[in-house]
């Protein structure tokens, strides 16, 4: 059977601005990680490469590679209903791999916009 392959375009012209990707310029990363809008016990996903997030991630995350995030994700004991705030280097990786997610099930999933470039610029709490 054949199926019709998506570019990253595809998938991100329609992701961002969605509920799923967090583009809003009126928050800043540290405004929506410490927000309302994250629920207690949320979890930060850091979908870099090993190399980038062995340099440094958020303080807290987790790292599940985009590569391999359909596949590890249930090695974690995470409920398809848990809030999952995943980030890359720019935003683009983590809001592939949350529509991934998405349509494995997993209903509470958002892409940081900006990624670890922001979380930087903000001086929030980073672990090496």
């Amino acid at each position: 059977f054949f199926f019709k392959l998506k570019t990253a375009y595809e998938i991100l012209s329609g992701l961002v601005g969605s509920e799923m990707c967090i583009r809003d310029s009126s928050k800043t990363v540290s405004q929506y990680l410490n927000s309302s809008m994250v629920k207690p016990g949320a979890v930060v996903i850091d979908v870099r490469e090993q190399h980038e997030f062995a340099v440094g991630h958020f303080s807290g995350a987790i790292h599940i590679g985009k590569g391999v995030i359909e596949r590890d994700i249930e090695k974690h004991d995470f409920a398809e209903t848990d809030k999952l705030i995943l980030y890359c280097g720019g935003g683009f990786r983590s809001a592939i791999a949350a529509k991934s997610l998405q349509d494995m099930g997993y209903s509470d999933v958002v892409s940081l916009w900006g990624g670890w470039r922001s979380i930087l610029a903000e001086g929030l709490e980073t672990t090496k």
